[in-house]
């Protein structure tokens, strides 16, 4: 199992979570799907599922609350990036065009936080590791395996990471309209425009789950009540999926044929 034993660098995907309105469900679902072990957590956290595959964190689960009384934020799964400073990546944030919508803010004595949006609007989180580092398994079928900027504005979303993130991107050969994002000089991600999606789809990351079976854990999600935003298909990495799950939750699942960067 590819276990993360080292830091992650920053500017690198490091940890995912899902905001849901029926958390107990989503754990339901997802334990069966990608066979995770997770349960509500405590009070102090917010009840803040820490979701664990063979014993090894990959993903966290949340209920969805409303802020002061307000709209409860849509289900959505958050990706979020590795940083050595929350606060001075915040302040680069606000520079770069961005909006800081949660402002950093400490999480226990696991790490330090905040999620904000680039200037196309695609949301995203920072976390800047203490006691917790992030995903402790990755590129194994149930973990993350590619984390994917989708954008309305490629040029913008590209100029602010680069500001913001220290994330490089460049053209991907063999994929045309597709960019990589390195961090360090490592291919953490990609990046593609909207063109490709339904009109109206707003800017986002997406995240990708690596699967055994493309097909077979479509036809499982779908027979537990989720929807298939994107048939599987094969391409260049090999054969995906874009898949909602019950409630909303957009996500890829692919079948790697290719190496992981």
């Amino acid at each position: 199992m590819p276990e993360v034993t080292s830091p992650y660098k920053p500017g690198t995907p490091c940890w995912v979570d899902l905001m849901v309105p029926d958390q107990q469900a989503a754990l339901d679902f997802y334990r069966d799907l990608f066979g995770w072990q997770g349960e509500v957590g405590p009070p102090e956290t917010g009840g803040y599922a820490v979701c664990t595959l063979n014993g090894k964190a990959v993903a966290g689960i949340m209920k969805a609350m409303s802020p002061d009384g307000g709209p409860t934020p849509p289900t959505a799964w958050t990706t979020y990036l590795a940083t050595a400073d929350v606060d001075a990546s915040q302040e680069k944030i606000a520079k770069a065009g961005g909006t800081v919508m949660m402002p950093a803010m400490d999480v226990m004595t696991l790490g330090r936080m905040c999620v904000a949006a680039d200037p196309t609007g695609a949301v995203f989180g920072l976390w800047q590791a203490r006691d917790f580092g992030g995903a402790q398994v990755v590129n194994e079928p149930g973990s993350v395996i590619w984390s994917e900027l989708n954008t309305s504005d490629t040029g913008a979303a590209a100029k602010f990471g680069k500001a913001a993130l220290g994330l490089e991107a460049k053209p991907m050969e063999g994929a045309e309209g597709y960019y990589s994002l390195s961090a360090d000089g490592r291919v953490v991600g990609g990046m593609q425009g909207l063109d490709q999606l339904p009109p109206g789809t707003p800017s986002h990351w997406l995240t990708y789950f690596s699967v055994d079976d493309t097909d077979s854990v479509v036809d499982a999600l779908v027979r537990a009540g989720g929807n298939v935003l994107k048939p599987p298909f094969d391409m260049m990495a090999g054969r995906m999926a874009v898949v909602t799950d019950p409630q909303g939750g957009a996500f890829a699942v692919i079948n790697a044929t290719a190496p992981a960067p």
